[in-house]
C-alpha cells in the first residue's frame, strides 16, 4: 500500500465489561473507497466514531494524515481542531440542525470552528450544494427536504471545510435503487477528487458497485481485507 492516509494500529475498545473493538489494524491509502462491512453489532460504526474523535477508545493507535489519536487518552483540543480539519462525518440519519437552513447547516462549522469569514463560508457552502444538486435548496429548513436532498446538503455539510476523509454510516440505508445509483456516482466523482472515503454499510450490491475495497468486520475484529 503506496501511501497510507489512515492508519488504525490494535485499536481496543469496550464499553463496560463488553468488548467492542478487540485489535482492530488496518490501513487506507489516500483517494481509495473502503466499505467497512459486517453485521449490526461487529463494530463497523464504532471505528468511524474513533477515527472521528468522537468516541474515547482504550488502547491502539489512529494516525490520520499526520494527526495522531492514542488510546487511553482524551483528545487535547489543538490535536482534535486539527482533526476536524482532516476528517468529516455523514451520519445515518444526517443529523442537521433543525432551527436553521441547509445553507446554514453547511457554513456553521467553518464559521464557528475554523474561523472562516462568513461570506467565504458562504461561498463554499453555495458551491458545495451546487455541485451536488441541492443549490436550490439552500434556503429550506430540514423538516423541508428529501431524504436524499437531506443527505446531500449533509455531505456538504462534511465538506465544507475540505477534508481528505469522508466517512459516512448506512449512506444507502433510507435510499430507493434510483437514488443508490446516483449516490454511488456521486461518491465516484468525490474520488476523482482525491478524497478518501470510508463507509460503514450493509448493502453488500452498493459496496461491489462503488467501493474499491471491501474490509469486513465480526465482532469487533476484522476478518477480510
Amino acid at each position: 500500500m503506496s501511501d497510507p492516509i489512515l492508519r488504525i494500529s490494535d485499536l481496543r475498545l469496550s464499553r463496560g465489561k463488553r468488548p467492542i473493538l478487540v485489535g482492530v489494524s488496518l490501513a487506507i491509502e489516500r483517494g481509495s473507497f473502503v466499505a467497512l462491512m459486517g453485521p449490526s453489532g461487529s463494530g463497523k460504526t464504532t471505528v468511524l466514531r474513533v477515527i472521528a474523535g468522537l468516541e474515547r477508545f482504550d488502547g491502539g493507535q489512529v494516525a490520520i494524515d499526520g494527526v495522531t489519536l492514542q488510546g487511553g487518552a482524551s483528545i487535547p483540543q489543538p490535536t482534535l481542531r486539527n482533526l476536524r480539519k482532516k476528517v468529516g462525518m455523514v451520519f445515518q440519519f444526517h443529523c442537521l440542525f433543525e432551527h436553521i437552513s441547509a445553507l446554514a447547516n453547511v457554513c456553521l462549522a467553518p464559521v464557528h470552528a475554523h474561523r472562516v469569514a462568513p461570506a467565504d463560508a458562504e461561498r463554499r457552502g453555495r458551491e458545495l450544494l451546487q455541485s451536488f444538486g441541492v443549490q436550490h435548496r439552500a434556503n429550506a429548513m430540514p423538516r423541508e427536504l428529501s431524504g436524499g436532498e437531506a443527505q446531500r446538503v449533509a455531505i456538504a455539510r462534511a465538506l465544507a471545510v475540505d477534508p481528505p476523509v469522508l466517512l459516512m454510516d448506512e449512506p444507502t440505508a433510507s435510499l430507493d435503487p434510483q437514488r443508490r445509483s446516483e449516490l454511488a456516482e456521486l461518491l465516484r466523482g468525490l474520488l476523482q477528487q482525491g478524497r478518501t472515503l470510508v463507509v460503514a454499510t450493509h448493502d453488500e450490491e452498493f459496496a461491489r458497485e462503488a467501493a474499491t475495497r471491501i474490509v469486513r468486520m465480526q465482532d469487533g475484529l476484522i476478518t477480510q481485507v
